[in-house]
């Protein structure tokens, strides 16, 4: 055993563990004991590789000042093997370089503190990956460096990353998330050439990054799959890539498979729905029935079943709790029987005369809108006593002469294309290789005589004249420096320093460009539908209905069905009977609350499907 030397004269000297304390001047008093546990598992598997610093009392003992955590985790690691001394027989004294006076000691107190840099995310997966492929395996790693079992197992995901990703990483060009995004890349060139987009940009996201190396790719998250399964998909041959940092992370590489499995499983469940007795079933593709559909359609309600004096007396206890969140989950199982108990059910008549439109809700889960009368159906349902009252006098029969004047007015559907073209060309800023292949698809001649994009400076309006309710994307604004007037010298200067800036601004201004210039058509035009398709673009995701940019815009029965639409409220209750005497004014303000105020929601019951029903909705006149 060394014996203690001076402590004046040695740099470094050797004492026992229990003479070592932390010095009041080691800025790190506090630690986190997970950390340190983690710390005292490494010393004990590989010892202690860095000296401590201190200096020493008046009693012979040494306070640390730099090197505080491997004290702790030295104290930790004798607690957790008492007989750690038979397998690291050196830590009987540690090494501690000692400070000839106060001022030395607290200069390296805040040195050692101050120039402390965590080793670069590139170095640490390429040193995990090394011990790995030297047979090391998880949990030893995990003690040589001081850190956790899923911090291994998440540097490792990352170790086979192509070389020029780790090496921005290693440069500072790209961040660790953007790292992260690279392993579900399956195509390396591709994987590169995103790369070369991201590098150096601030501003690169790590969502956008995935969706370009996985272009074609379902999520797992995505209706579709959640209605047909993984385990279905997989069985039948499709293929995924799981993403180790995000959770539900699973791409279906094969949509094509996952649509006609989802169309072949929908199919069934209509014939299961079929099977109640309807006259006709709809099969819906998308998530939920829109207003385009049914609004010619006349509606039928279930037959009410009047509760008995003790199931009312409970439905209204149950209720009480349910306004006042106090309903767990079995009381609310039973509100919810009692609730469909009394809405009754459609009976074996209305059947034989009505039918229902099937659909995967976007939670992927089938549903179906029941007791849409058809105008074919009209007159029959009226003979059978079917229809009766209003609903006998405002159906449709069908005819040609019968199509009911369009609640929207010029400006109005104006507004709604200017919305639905800024949620296109919003879409578009994030598509450039789609972006780039309209221009040179444009400028083609197989483009034919019509243009695809207004290729001059002048740009589309996409602001409606009455903008509640719209959310800008600020890349689509700046209209005025557009239109700015420079002479030559000017120009000359403005295109150089453009020059300057790269290629990557280049693009991301053509992109920008690009996407200004779309114009609305003139009449119904496939190729925007598929544009708008590939973009991803919805016009929710920057207009949201309000009563001044489109409630008041439209005539009170266009309010009322839509209210009956989207809440599927009973039109001879009370509580509609109530709504149908408001102003219209009062009714816009209404719909508003519904589209945005939770507590209006919850008045009404919007459950999770209406809610989705709301989300999802968009006017017809587009």
């Amino acid at each position: 055993m060394k014996t203690e030397k001076n402590v004046v004269a040695a740099p470094v000297q050797y004492f026992p563990l229990d003479r070592l304390y932390l010095s009041d001047m080691n800025p790190r008093q506090d630690a986190d004991a997970e950390r340190i546990d983690l710390l005292a598992d490494s010393i004990i598997a590989c010892g202690l590789i860095q000296n401590l610093a201190g200096l020493a009392d008046a009693d012979g003992r040494i306070a640390i000042v730099a090197g505080g955590r491997r004290l702790r985790a030295l104290i930790r690691a004798f607690e957790k093997q008492p007989d750690l001394l038979d397998r690291r027989p050196e830590l009987a004294e540690i090494p501690v370089r000692i400070a000839p006076d106060d001022a030395t000691a607290r200069a390296w107190a805040n040195v050692e503190n101050a120039v402390r840099e965590a080793l670069n995310p590139a170095d640490e997966i390429r040193a995990f990956a090394k011990m790995r492929d030297a047979g090391a395996d998880v949990p030893t790693i995990a003690k040589t460096f001081a850190t956790s079992e899923a911090a291994i197992y998440r540097r490792l995901a990352l170790s086979d990353l192509p070389a020029p990703v780790l090496a921005a990483l290693k440069a500072g060009k790209i961040t660790l998330n953007i790292a992260k995004a690279f392993t579900v890349a399956n195509d390396p060139d591709l994987a590169l050439e995103v790369l070369a987009e991201v590098e150096g940009n601030p501003h690169a996201s790590e969502h956008r990054v995935k969706a370009r190396l996985q272009p074609e790719a379902v999520k797992l998250t995505d209706r579709r799959a959640a209605f047909v399964g993984l385990d279905a998909y997989t069985a039948a041959g499709g293929e995924v890539t799981r993403d180790l940092f995000e959770e539900n992370g699973t791409y279906l590489q094969n949509p094509d498979l996952l649509d006609r499995l989802f169309a072949e499983k929908l199919e069934d469940a209509a014939t299961a729905i079929e099977a109640e007795g309807w006259k006709w079933i709809e099969v819906i593709p998308e998530s939920y029935v829109s207003y385009n559909i049914i609004e010619k359609l006349t509606r039928l309600y279930k037959v009410e079943v009047e509760l008995t004096e003790e199931q009312a007396e409970r439905y209204d206890e149950l209720a009480e709790l349910y306004q006042a969140d106090a309903l767990d989950e079995e009381g609310g199982a039973e509100l919810e029987a009692l609730q469909e108990l009394a809405e009754g059910d459609y009976t074996d008549e209305q059947r034989q005369h009505a039918g229902a439109y099937v659909y995967v809700n976007s939670s992927g889960m089938v549903d179906a809108s029941r007791g849409y009368v058809r105008p074919e159906d009209h007159a029959a349902a009226v003979e059978a006593k079917i229809l009766t009252g209003f609903a006998a006098s405002s159906g449709h029969a069908g005819s040609a002469d019968d199509t009911p004047k369009s609640p929207y007015n010029a400006a109005l559907v104006e507004d709604m294309r200017r919305a639905r073209l800024h949620a296109v060309q919003a879409a578009l800023l994030a598509k450039p290789e789609l972006a780039l292949d309209l221009l040179a698809f444009g400028l083609s001649a197989q483009s034919g005589h019509d243009s695809v994009f207004n290729i001059r400076p002048d740009r589309a309006n996409i602001t409606p004249e009455k903008a509640n309710g719209l959310t800008p994307e600020p890349r689509l604004s700046g209209d005025g420096e557009h239109h700015r007037w420079l002479d030559d010298e000017e120009r000359l200067t403005a295109f150089t320093d453009f020059q300057a800036e790269g290629k990557k601004a280049r693009n991301a201004a053509l992109t920008e460009g690009l996407a200004r210039t779309l114009p609305y058509p003139m009449q119904k035009s496939a190729l925007f539908d598929h544009i708008e398709a590939s973009t991803g673009a919805d016009l929710r995701q920057v207009w949201t209905p309000t009563a001044e940019g489109f409630f008041k815009r439209v005539n009170a029965d266009y309010l009322d069905s839509l209210m009956l639409d989207l809440t599927g409220c009973n039109p001879t209750r009370n509580g509609f009977k109530s709504w149908k005497a408001m102003k219209k004014s009062a009714k816009a303000d209404a719909l508003e609350k519904l589209f945005t105020d939770p507590d209006y929601q919850k008045a009404w019951h919007i459950d999770v499907e209406k809610k989705a029903r709301i989300d999802a909705w968009r006017p017809g006149c587009i």
